[in-house]
């Protein structure tokens, strides 16, 4: 369902923003930050072609932190009345007076700022009515059924669309609006060999800002009952070493291991296995990691982070060396360095491929394990150790064999980072972190 109101919500916003710095100052705050959204969205979810969840919802809702010197108090609201604002805003200054004084806490240098607002064409709402949403998720789950008699079951056929605004304003005078919007459209199934008692699921999404954009039911349905078909008689293998090529869905989850080690907050508190890495070559020589936040209609894309800092394209690897850290103004002041602008995380991470395409890293790989899915959350971000559970596929000669699961993939990141051999061309876009499947040597793969 279409936000139709989202000037008028933008106005509302901007005003109740002016209001609460006026009132924070009023109460005795020296700076104040906040954030403010409002928005709307529409979800449906069909099992077995019956509705199980026909869901509209509006939300709203108030962030704010205050400082009286270099006291802090946060509070936060989803009633925007004038009384409850002020209310929050009080608790907020209240709040403020107790805590302990932080030497690095409060607003980013208003030099900063972001004074260059960029249209990143992120709004695109979708007037969708419940009837057409049941309908087309009906037809996403009817496509995986009428792929193949072995997809004996369902997880369910879903469509959800929200569009809103976000402002981010601070005492510095600075106000930042973001309308936005994303619309997803999903399946999951369950498939069966014939004769086999052992049952397989898997699932496939598209996701959008603009609904156009979205596959049709008729693919995401497709492509989830052949995930949930190419995982039937699933086998174990024993423990080896052997080389393991990620796919861009896990492959994301590794460069999310590296910015978690480089982020200012773990620098700062010495708990991170890439301490005081600036400079070090934590990569072969041919990664290079960027940071794009102005890419149009990109799901980590912002022209401020949550201070209201300015964004702007960086490197993080350069031919392999850690160029510089991830962080907020807080952690950037612990460290004596500047905000990057990534209070609230990363715009838009994208490793660059080393060219080639799905067919030619199989080949590379040769022998080893194509993982597809990561199970569990065994990294140590101290040491580095990394032992996750994981599912995929077989390699031999660089042609897919048979389906695994129940193994155990496992390395210590350092290594792991140094024995990439390849970044594939199969880029997945549905997220804000943009790479191809990584092939990595020399892993130890755990199984029966």
């Amino acid at each position: 369902m279409a936000n139709n109101n989202i000037k008028q919500d933008e106005a509302f916003l901007q005003e109740t923003a002016e209001t609460v710095l006026k009132l924070a100052k009023k109460y005795g705050a020296t700076d104040a930050e906040l954030s403010l959204n409002k928005g709307a969205g529409l979800s449906v979810e069909i099992h077995k072609a019956n509705v199980d969840k026909l869901e509209y919802h509006r939300d709203q809702g108030l962030n704010l932190s205050v400082y009286i010197g270099k006291h802090t108090g946060s509070a936060s609201t989803g009633d925007l009345s004038p009384a409850a604002i002020e209310d929050t805003v009080k608790a907020a200054c209240n709040i403020a007076k107790y805590t302990e004084e932080d030497k690095y806490t409060g607003l980013a240098d208003a030099d900063m700022m972001a004074t260059d607002a960029k249209d990143l064409d992120l709004y695109h709402p979708w007037d969708l009515t419940a009837e057409k949403a049941i309908e087309v998720a009906k037809e996403c789950e009817a496509a995986a059924f009428d792929y193949d008699p072995r997809i004996i079951n369902s997880d369910g056929g879903a469509l959800s669309t929200y569009s809103g605004i976000g402002v981010i304003a601070n005492s510095h005078g600075f106000m930042g609006t973001t309308p936005s919007s994303r619309h997803t459209l999903s399946c999951s199934v369950i498939g069966q060999e014939v004769g086999d008692d052992a049952m397989q699921r898997d699932y496939w999404y598209s996701t959008s800002r603009v609904n156009t954009e979205l596959q049709s039911a008729q693919e995401v349905g497709q492509k989830a009952a052949e995930k949930t078909l190419a995982r039937l008689m699933s086998k174990q293998i024993s423990t080896r070493e052997t080389n393991v090529l990620y796919s861009p869905e896990t492959a994301r989850s590794l460069i999310g291991h590296f910015t978690s080690a480089i982020a200012g907050g773990a620098q700062y508190r010495k708990s991170t296995f890439l301490l005081d890495s600036i400079g070090e070559k934590v990569f072969p020589d041919f990664i290079h990691l960027h940071e794009q936040p102005h890419i149009k209609r990109g799901f980590g894309s912002g022209y401020f982070d949550k201070e209201g800092v300015a964004t702007s394209n960086r490197d993080l690897v350069v031919d392999g060396i850690v160029q510089n850290y991830i962080m907020s103004s807080y952690s950037a002041r612990q460290l004596g360095l500047k905000s990057t602008a990534n209070s609230g995380g990363t715009h838009n991470l994208t490793i660059d491929s080393t060219g080639q395409d799905f067919e030619e890293l199989l080949k590379m790989l040769g022998t080893g394990l194509f993982v597809t899915e990561l199970i569990g959350s065994g990294v140590n971000n101290i040491t580095g150790d990394y032992s996750r559970g994981a599912a995929g596929f077989w390699v031999e000669n660089g042609e897919i064999q048979f389906a695994v699961e129940e193994v155990t993939v496992a390395g210590n990141l350092k290594d792991m980072f140094q024995n990439i051999v390849a970044v594939g061309t199969d880029v997945d876009l549905r997220g804000g972190t943009r790479t191809g499947s990584i092939l990595v040597e020399g892993m130890v793969v755990a199984g029966s």
